[in-house]
C-alpha cells in the first residue's frame, strides 16, 4: 500500500495513483466540477478556444481529455467537417467523452509519449490536465511536436491567487470545502488532492518558462476566477 500522499507521488507512481484516482471519481466528476466552479467552467473553455483562432475545418487536439468538455466548444470552432482527437489515460474518464462528440477520435495516451504524427494538429487543448503529467517539461514538448508550424497551445488549469488576501480566504476554502463536497459523492481523498496539488503545482512564471524551453513562442497567461485560474497560451514557430 502507498505511503506517500498522491499529490506527492512522481514519476510512474504518480500516473499509476491518479489514473485511479480518476477512474473512482470519473461518474460524478462533471458535476462536482460545476459545483467546484459555479458553472464557470464552461465559460472559461469557450474563452480559451477563441484564442486558437480555428477555422472550419482545421484539426484540434483535445490532450488529458479526461470527460469531454472541451470537445463542446472545439467541435462548433472547427464545424463539422473538422477533426477532433482525445487523449486521455484513464478509460472510465475517456469513456464519458464519447457521449459529447460522436465524432471525435479517441484513445488512450499519455501526455509524456503522444500516439500521434509530428506536425498533425492545428490546436492542442489542455484542461486541468498539466498539473497531472509526471514530466510537465516533456509534455509540453510532446505538445510543440505535434502541432504543424503556426499551431496554438492553451492550458486551462488551477493557480494560485497572486493576492496575499484572496490567497489565505482561497486556500482555507479548498482545503476545507473541496474535500467536503467531494465527501458528499463518496471521493473526500480524490478532492483532497486537489487543493494539495495545487499547492505543489507549479506557479505561472514557472509554466510559461516552460512552455518556450520546449520551443514555443507567443507564450503568455491569463488569470481567472480571482487568480484561482489560469490560462496560458502557446504558439509553435
Amino acid at each position: 500500500m502507498a505511503t506517500t500522499p498522491l499529490w506527492q507521488a512522481q514519476g510512474d507512481e504518480k500516473r499509476d495513483r491518479v489514473r485511479s484516482m480518476f477512474a473512482a471519481i470519473a461518474p460524478s466528476y462533471d458535476r462536482v466540477n460545476r459545483l467546484m466552479s459555479f458553472n464557470l467552467d464552461a465559460k472559461w473553455r469557450r474563452s480559451a478556444v477563441q484564442m486558437l483562432e480555428l477555422k472550419k475545418g482545421d484539426r484540434a487536439l483535445d490532450l488529458c481529455c479526461g470527460t469531454g468538455d472541451f470537445l463542446l466548444p472545439l467541435r462548433e470552432a472547427v464545424g463539422p467537417e473538422g477533426k477532433l482527437a482525445g487523449i486521455d489515460f484513464c478509460e472510465p474518464m475517456l469513456s464519458r467523452s464519447r457521449e459529447k462528440d460522436k465524432a471525435a477520435t479517441l484513445a488512450l495516451g499519455d501526455a509524456c509519449q503522444l500516439p500521434l504524427g509530428t506536425a498533425s494538429a492545428d490546436a492542442v487543448t489542455v484542461g486541468w490536465g498539466i498539473r497531472n503529467v509526471p514530466d510537465i517539461d516533456l509534455a509540453h514538448r510532446e505538445i510543440l511536436r505535434v502541432l504543424k508550424p503556426g499551431g496554438r497551445f492553451v492550458s486551462i488549469d488551477m493557480a494560485r491567487p497572486r493576492n496575499p488576501l484572496i490567497k489565505v480566504v482561497s486556500d482555507l476554502l479548498t482545503r476545507k470545502g473541496l474535500p467536503l463536497i467531494g465527501s458528499l459523492f463518496g471521493a473526500k481523498d480524490a478532492y483532497k488532492y486537489l487543493p494539495e496539488s495545487t499547492q505543489l503545482f507549479w506557479d505561472r512564471d514557472r509554466l510559461a518558462e516552460s512552455m518556450m524551453e520546449a520551443g514555443f513562442t507567443d507564450v503568455k497567461w491569463r488569470d481567472l476566477y480571482f487568480g484561482n485560474i489560469c490560462i496560458h497560451f502557446g504558439r509553435k514557430p
